[in-house]
């Protein structure tokens, strides 16, 4: 016969060392539990930041994270829910957090400066209602209500390229518009002949038409159409004696435009190579970008008198 063993419970309490033992265990599951739910937590985040930082909850649950992981992940701070439709990363552009906060779509010259593009006014934020938009509340932007030319992808709170530089065509001044324009196809973002196959409006149209790739920047879209009217070639990014100029005005007259980096060294190097250019012959009017930008026509006036001298032509004399 076999001898019963006694039960370990002596007056129906565990011994000590059985209860510190289920007691560690329980702590133990609760922090398996606990790294599971972080762990979760942390590639929510990461799959969120892989989107742009901005992203539809549906997209989330769409990918396999459960609507208490997203909860969990908004109550901790982890995201930030917005109307509760998106979904925000911490450290994500407060441009597109705003945007979907608002219910529109970053375009025209906000979205082409956040893809990098030559842009010479993007002060105000200019947005795009979505199709059958009710009320936009995107206080102080500019909205815009047309038709995109390319549908709008709904997970996205940005426009396309392509939809970007129409909006830019129809809305921004002839010039303005073609520097964006010239700065896509010169960074190669988008090719002439995908924009010459799609039917684009006449604002856009009439851009392709004199647009070219060859402008390295905005400026040099602006400075030649501003002054075609005098008559007088005008070559940018000219070299001169083995440096380049911003732009040669017919044979002898250099336009040379300062940056925010013409500072110390770099000033320094600027004003010797005007000189070394004075003593080749050339006259070098030497203006700031903000000059350019906000105050053409002091600009335009001071090439008009260095024409109407013809220090623009070979074996002209400096003026005394």
């Amino acid at each position: 016969m076999h001898r019963l063993l006694p039960s370990p419970r002596i007056g129906g309490v565990l011994p000590k060392r059985l209860a510190s033992d289920s007691r560690q265990g329980q702590a133990g599951k609760t922090l398996r539990m606990r790294q599971d739910a972080e762990a979760r937590r942390a590639a929510l985040v990461s799959a969120v930041v892989a989107e742009g930082g901005v992203v539809r909850r549906v997209r989330m649950r769409g990918a396999g994270h459960s609507a208490r992981d997203i909860a969990d992940a908004v109550a901790a701070g982890a995201l930030r829910s917005l109307r509760r439709v998106w979904l925000a990363a911490p450290g994500t552009d407060p441009l597109l957090v705003a945007a979907a906060r608002d219910g529109v779509v970053l375009t025209c010259v906000t979205e082409a400066r956040r893809r990098g593009l030559w842009v010479l006014d993007a002060g105000t934020a200019h947005v795009a209602a979505r199709p059958h938009a009710g009320r936009v509340t995107a206080a102080g932007a500019v909205v815009h209500w047309h038709t995109p030319l390319v549908p709008r992808d709904p997970d996205q709170v940005h426009d396309g390229l392509v939809n970007t530089l129409v909006q830019v065509a129809i809305c921004q001044a002839s010039d303005a518009a073609l520097a964006v324009w010239e700065s896509a196809l010169n960074k190669r973002l988008i090719a002439y002949e995908t924009l010459a196959a799609l039917p684009l409006p006449g604002s856009a149209r009439r851009l392709l038409e004199i647009a070219t790739p060859f402008s390295d920047s905005g400026l040099e879209t602006l400075v030649p159409p501003r002054l075609r009217w005098i008559g007088v070639r005008i070559v940018p990014q000219a070299w001169i004696s083995g440096h380049r100029v911003d732009f040669l005005i017919g044979e002898r007259l250099v336009l040379q435009i300062d940056g925010a980096t013409h500072t110390g060294a770099q000033r320094t190097a600027d004003i010797r190579h005007d000189a070394e250019l004075m003593l080749m012959g050339y006259h070098v009017i030497r203006v700031g970008y903000a000059q350019v930008v906000h105050d053409w026509p002091a600009v335009q006036q001071l090439i008009m008198h260095a024409v109407a001298q013809g220090l623009h032509l070979v074996g002209a004399r400096s003026p005394r």
